[in-house]
């Protein structure tokens, strides 16, 4: 039997979940299997060693700590915009999501805060900062 080495690619779904046990994302809410490409920069170096040895059918729960699931919040990622740039269209509410275009496409933030002269958007990723635990199951072994 096929087990994941370190240039498999890998059919699995993957539920993740906050540290008080909610389920932030899963891909069986649509039963669409994710595609994985060990070694291909995807996934981070500890994710893909939870993986490692797995065999088609195989399910394993693990839990990575922020660092190593989607990174420690960066400060150089929250960034303080004019209030004048947000109007009707983007309207400046906490907890929203905007998108922006910078060069080499287009890059989403949550707004964190907004007064009377700026409005503060996190362009980190919405799970940084957080410790993440992982159920996957694997699908297949490609």
């Amino acid at each position: 039997m096929k087990t994941i080495v370190a240039d498999s690619s890998i059919l699995m779904h993957i539920t993740m979940k906050l540290s008080d046990g909610s389920a932030a994302d899963s891909t069986k809410v649509n039963n669409k299997p994710a595609k994985v490409n060990m070694g291909d920069q995807s996934l981070s170096p500890a994710f893909e060693q939870q993986l490692l040895g797995l065999s088609q059918g195989d399910s394993k729960e693990f839990t990575l700590a922020a660092k190593d699931a989607f990174g420690d919040v960066n400060p150089e990622n929250i960034h303080y915009l004019d209030r004048q740039k947000f109007n009707s269209e983007t309207p400046a509410e906490v907890g929203s999501i905007v998108t922006f275009t910078q060069p080499g496409g287009e890059i989403p933030g949550i707004i964190r805060e907004v007064n009377d002269l700026s409005v503060t958007v996190d362009f980190n990723h919405p799970l940084a900062g957080q410790d993440i635990t992982f159920a996957v199951d694997v699908v297949d072994i490609l």
